[in-house]
């Protein structure tokens, strides 16, 4: 087993991983920017270093800082958490280049499936369905408007370098094709790097559901059980449920046995979720993407299968073995509680005046914060999971409306209420939701 790991991230992600590698017996070491100096991670932490400013960009976004960090306390390995560097390929080939133990899948892979349209086209060759769309960058706007004649309306416009549900737009029209055309490219070459841009067919009413895998040490990529994570703001995630409402054992042997595909094409290992898009009506689904990367909603996969995801990225990388039992147990459920206010979902920042976390049976919560810390501008919104279970999935629900009253926040905005509705909503309580859940609730 890794004897020594650093956590190249911050927050609840970091306490997770801390959490797991010292009941391991593994030394961890965090990096911080200069305002996360007081944050509970780093406290927790056998050793901590700071790498620069709030800035992402010279702090957890900065490669550089990181390998001297771990060269300077003496980290075996490095765990990239998700989002910053966790999905840079170049950043995985860099750790390994300095001698590195990299917890992760490899920088092929990372590169192969962070580029939607090499994704879908590596996908596609390897017997997993995917949607109608392109299979090249498209040029202009003119030979968009010819795709869409050929896919059909209405179509979704993605930056073929996005990710997060960012870089996406529907266009109804070739008029509205046009205008979201010229936006998307302008994005995607702003925010990451690559103004190209695929078409795909888009479906009004979908649920979107994916599949967690793990690529063993020994070259078998195994498929957990599937998620649900419907329920979206902005085409990102607000809750997420396991195993699905609406997956039957058929239509999840189905899912497993694409998501083992997807995993097999690029010689998959570590931990990675394949995401797809699952028309309620018909019962097809359509590869989405692949993240290569450990997932913010893993813990409802975690208690499902009563494991830890994290320790099994750990001994995977360390060349161990991993035993995982293939059966499922009760119904999860993870809210996201963050940083913004519970109607329009706008950032609230500020400092945490009061942090009581919900206890109960059933009742998980990964936080990152505490009172007395601060929720700045500069991260992500997310301050912490509330993740419940039950024997089935009722009583997850149920549980979930006493830990949803009983956690109080008080400083930044939070979307607790929101949360409260959500429990009542007779949608959702039904199973037989979408991804414009919130759209119809606000």
């Amino acid at each position: 087993m890794i004897d020594s790991l650093l956590i190249a991230n911050r927050g609840e992600i970091a306490r997770r991983i801390i959490r797991t590698a010292k009941r391991l017996g593994i030394r961890t070491i965090a990096v911080h920017s200069d305002v996360d100096e007081n944050m509970p991670f780093v406290r927790e932490a056998d050793v901590a270093v700071c790498i620069g400013p709030a800035n992402p960009a010279e702090s957890y976004r900065n490669a550089e800082a990181i390998l001297a960090a771990a060269k300077s306390t003496g980290a075996q390995a490095i765990h990239p958490g998700y989002g910053f560097l966790s999905e840079n390929a170049d950043f995985a080939r860099l750790v390994e280049a300095n001698g590195l133990i990299w917890v992760g899948p490899s920088a092929d892979a990372i590169a192969a499936m962070g580029d939607k349209i090499k994704a879908r086209n590596l996908m596609a060759a390897a017997g997993v369905p995917v949607a109608p769309g392109t299979q090249n960058p498209v040029a202009s706007a003119d030979e968009a408007i010819a795709a869409a004649k050929t896919i059909g309306y209405p179509v979704m416009v993605k930056a073929a370098a996005g990710g997060g549900g960012m870089g996406m737009a529907v266009a109804n029209d070739e008029a509205a094709l046009r205008i979201e055309f010229a936006k998307v490219g302008a994005f995607a070459e702003r925010m990451f790097g690559s103004g190209d841009v695929l078409l795909e067919r888009y479906f009004p009413r979908v649920r979107h559901v994916e599949v967690q895998i793990l690529g063993l040490a020994d070259g078998r990529v195994v498929a957990l059980s599937e998620r649900e994570c419907s329920v979206q703001r902005r085409n990102q995630k607000l809750v997420e449920e396991a195993p699905s409402p609406a997956v039957g054992p058929k239509l999840r042997e189905r899912l497993l046995a694409a998501a083992v595909k997807a995993g097999e094409a690029v010689g998959y290992r570590n931990a990675g979720t394949v995401e797809c898009l699952l028309d309620p009506a018909t019962g097809d689904f359509f590869f989405l993407e692949m993240n290569t990367r450990l997932q913010v909603e893993h813990p409802i996969t975690e208690l499902i299968h009563g494991t830890d995801l994290v320790e099994q990225q750990l001994r995977i990388a360390s060349g161990l073995p991993v035993e995982i039992s293939g059966t499922t147990t009760g119904h999860a459920i993870e809210l996201r509680i963050n940083a913004e206010d519970p109607k329009r979902f706008l950032p609230g920042p500020g400092q945490v005046t009061i942090w009581v976390e919900p206890t109960g049976e059933g009742v998980r919560v990964d936080s990152g914060y505490a009172e007395g810390t601060t929720v700045g501008m500069s991260y992500d919104s997310l301050m912490a999971k509330l993740i419940v279970t039950g024997a089935d999935r009722d009583e997850a629900i149920a549980r979930a409306r006493d830990a949803v009253a009983g956690f109080a926040i008080a400083g930044p905005k939070n979307n607790l209420p929101f949360f409260a509705e959500l429990l009542e909503n007779d949608e959702f309580l039904s199973g037989d939701y979408d991804t414009a859940i919130v759209s119809r609730m606000r």
